[in-house]
């Protein structure tokens, strides 16, 4: 089989489309490059739907741990310490454990004309289990990124904001979250990498894959063990991890350019990776 006949055949098979069947005998490096890469499909997926959902989140924790109501001050607080407290590996196998025990028939929403059923069954599956683990985790590390941009932001420019008459909102909205975007967006790049990182291991956690497309890990894994070799797998699957990684930081260093494009040149931070070796 050609390369480019592999490309067709394995392209897109971690999301259902091509050849079903893994190829069992005489596995190619070409046949392990395509295949590592669909995979890498779910990897993107998990960490593209976790930042985006997790960003937003995040701010309504950091403005709420920040929050004169002890409350709610006190509720993104305990979040955030849990979160970020406790294990990553950990939280992957408590939520499918917690998602094993919801009913299996669904959960009935009454609306009162009518009554919806939750269905419940795809919280114990990789694509939505793992991504719901993967956005309260990065919720609590970005919330505390956040938070600590909220406090540093300069005094002078909220009282500034309050003597043109800017209301609660438009204060926010104008003054407060631009300025904390640009304190917090180098490290909220690095938060970014780490989780697109932490997405390797859904593989080994309880969540399993959905009708075997798994991820990068799931069938470096799978080639490792055909081959017994995994000198070319796993490798093969870093260097998708990198490539990747350099795709993150080049975006955000664009948005990191738009946010302080009014300051001088020399007093604009730059986006720097900061790889973490202990979290």
């Amino acid at each position: 089989m050609s390369c480019g006949q592999t490309i067709l055949d394995y392209g897109l098979r971690s999301i259902g489309i091509g050849a079903r069947l893994l190829p069992k005998t005489d596995i190619t490096l070409c046949e392990q490059i395509v295949l590592i890469g669909s995979g890498m499909i779910w990897n993107v997926y998990l960490a593209l739907i976790a930042v985006i959902f997790g960003f937003f989140a995040a701010t309504l924790v950091a403005t709420g741990k920040a929050s004169n109501n002890p409350f709610i001050s006190r509720s993104a607080n305990w979040f955030i310490f849990l979160f970020r407290g406790s294990p990553l590996f950990i939280q992957f196998f408590f939520g499918y454990e917690l998602f094993v025990i919801l009913p299996k028939i669904g959960i009935d929403i009454p609306l009162g004309f009518t009554t919806i059923t939750l269905e419940t069954g795809w919280f114990t599956k990789a694509w939505l289990g793992a991504l719901i683990v993967l956005f309260l985790n990065t919720t609590a590390y970005t919330a505390e990124i956040f938070y600590g941009a909220l406090r540093s932001i300069p005094r002078g420019d909220i009282e500034a904001a309050e003597s043109f008459g800017m209301s609660g909102y438009k204060r926010f909205r104008r003054i407060i979250w631009p300025t904390l975007l640009r304190l917090a967006w180098p490290s909220y790049t690095n938060e970014a990498i780490f989780l697109f990182h932490a997405t390797a291991l859904v593989f080994f956690s309880g969540f399993p894959a959905w009708q075997q497309r798994g991820d990068a890990i799931y069938y470096g894994n799978y080639f490792a063990e055909k081959t017994f070799n995994p000198f070319v797998a796993y490798p093969i699957v870093a260097g998708y991890f990198i490539l990747v990684t350099l795709v993150i930081i080049f975006l955000f260093s664009i948005v990191n350019r738009r946010l302080n494009r009014h300051l001088a040149p020399e007093r604009r931070s730059r986006i720097r990776y900061r790889p973490q070796i202990i979290r």
